[in-house]
């Protein structure tokens, strides 16, 4: 197969996969190996190219983003309440990320380790979806008068408002994605519901996280493979990039709604069947 149709190929897996709980590392790692492409220059070419999907968030978010962005030099309350979360949130997995980014690349992208954590965090959204539905989530603990209830907690209903506590607690979440096949968006959405912010609003935080943690990794794995960068695995880059920012639009514009609707069930089926196949592959292979 042409280097050119793999950009492709690679560019799609990431835009269509980097948004929804099904892990687009842990599919780009099996998509990599299905068609046998070598770690070098892969690896960085997968990590570089995450940044045309990020990129579709800020394009679709860009009035809102922008709105902030102007509000932060006249200190406008709501624009710093927005920015500091959003840092917040991001801070324990950049820590985590610098500290270990060489175990992570060199032991942690693993085909194996990525099935297995496919297929667990599938299952783990179903239990999710089924709390869920049940009207168990949420729920707090309360004592009046000595007594203690459960009562549903109010659920935050706008990304940009959620208190600086329930951000750091999405980070906090977000640092087990650092394994390959948890999905970054999945640990973040969940962690939002389980922090009472209801399912749009969590989905939007995800987006939104992911802006600083994607930069991030990118301009880190540029600067560390800076020198293996050629004019062809440049161009590469450049059709990846393209093609995961066109993909990942898509995504992004529909998969709010898609997730209000449809709820988690569709994902955790993927996950699990692609964490099985890919489980059965390298076995057999």
């Amino acid at each position: 197969m042409a280097d050119w149709i793999a950009a492709i190929i690679l560019g799609l897996v990431e835009g269509l996969t980097e948004f929804i709980p099904v892990s687009s590392t842990g599919h780009l790692l099996l998509a990599k190996e299905a068609l046998g492409l070598s770690n070098t220059p892969w690896d960085t070419f997968i990590v570089m190219i995450q940044l045309g999907a990020i990129l579709a968030v800020v394009a679709v978010y860009f009035a809102r983003l922008w709105k902030v962005l102007l509000g932060l030099p006249g200190k406008d309350p709501a624009a710093r309440r927005f920015a500091v979360s959003v840092l917040l949130a991001f801070f324990p997995s950049a820590v985590l990320g610098l500290l270990f980014h060489d175990f992570i690349k060199d032991v942690l992208f693993n085909t194996t380790i990525v099935c297995v954590t496919l297929i667990v965090g599938g299952i783990a959204l179903i239990v999710l979806e089924r709390w869920s539905d049940a009207g168990t989530m949420g729920l707090r603990r309360v004592v009046r008068n000595g007594v203690e209830t459960l009562e549903q907690r109010e659920l935050t209903e706008d990304a940009m408002k959620l208190s600086w506590k329930t951000a750091l607690g999405i980070g906090l979440w977000q640092c087990l994605s650092i394994i390959p096949g948890v999905s970054r968006s999945g640990a973040t959405i969940v962690g939002g519901l389980l922090l009472g912010v209801d399912k749009r609003s969590a989905a939007e935080f995800s987006f939104f996280l992911a802006i600083p943690t994607m930069v991030g990794a990118f301009a880190l794995d540029f600067w560390e493979s800076r020198e293996m960068i050629t004019g062809d695995v440049a161009g590469l880059i450049a059709i990846g990039f393209v093609v995961s920012f066109i993909s990942g639009l898509f995504v992004v514009r529909f998969l709010v709604d898609f997730v209000g609707r449809y709820g988690f069930a569709p994902f955790s089926a993927w996950r699990i069947l692609v964490g099985i196949v890919g489980l059965l592959a390298i076995w057999l292979y």
